[in-house]
């Protein structure tokens, strides 16, 4: 991971298209604007994480479903 300090009004460039810019520090908290192509998506981490989590329940239960037709149907030969 690399780490850099900031001040309010610097600003980071990811990849020549991605920009985040530091708005403001209060306490604990740091306000960080995001500039970057719309085609971009951009989350913050636990809304990315349980986007992923969604996905992964989509995709198995139709599997978990297809398993136990499958043992239905071998079990009813």
């Amino acid at each position: 991971m690399l780490v850099l300090t900031r001040k309010k009004g610097e600003a980071l460039v990811i990849s020549e298209n991605i920009e985040l810019t530091i708005l403001g520090i209060e306490g604990d908290t740091v306000k960080i604007g995001v500039s970057a192509p719309r085609d971009i998506e951009i989350y913050r981490k636990e809304i990315y994480l349980s986007i992923q989590e969604s996905n992964s329940e989509a995709t198995s239960e139709p599997q978990e479903l297809l398993r136990k037709l499958s043992e239905w149907k071998d079990s009813h030969k």
